[in-house]
């Protein structure tokens, strides 16, 4: 099922208020690591693409912030991805799967993430996050 345009904006000016909170960004990174920890295994592993740490805790946020926009559309959490399923979606233009199967998430990380290297994991966990939803 296609996320609307709609729930990725309400889903992002939510978040956007919530950053106010220093420690809202903490939880929300902290809830993908314990729940989907191949997703951070794998987001870890690209640590120097992701310009060190600070990059990994970027992109496991913003990832959690995709997550959040599968579970409001399908109105259920996103099933634990395992690294099977992350190989699953590896091959292939991410950004052209994206754009068909979720243009909403694929416009979204366009829209907010300037370093490729990022966008490209990011575009991996969301085409992941949709085989396993």
């Amino acid at each position: 099922m296609r996320i609307p345009d709609k729930v990725v904006v309400e889903v992002v000016t939510e978040a956007s208020v919530k950053m106010s909170d220093p420690n809202y960004s903490a939880v929300m990174v902290g809830g993908f690591v314990q729940t989907q920890r191949a997703a951070a295994d794998y987001v870890s592993a690209h640590e120097t693409e992701l310009g060190g740490a600070e990059g990994v805790v970027n992109c496991i946020f913003h990832a959690a912030l995709v997550a959040l926009c599968f579970q409001r559309a399908n109105n259920r959490s996103v099933r634990v991805m395992e690294f099977d399923d992350l190989n699953h979606v590896a091959d292939g233009d991410r950004k052209a799967a994206l754009e068909q199967q979720q243009p909403a998430v694929a416009e979204y990380i366009s829209q907010n993430i300037e370093d490729e290297g990022t966008r490209s994991v990011l575009m991996l966990l969301a085409l992941a996050m949709e085989w396993v939803s």
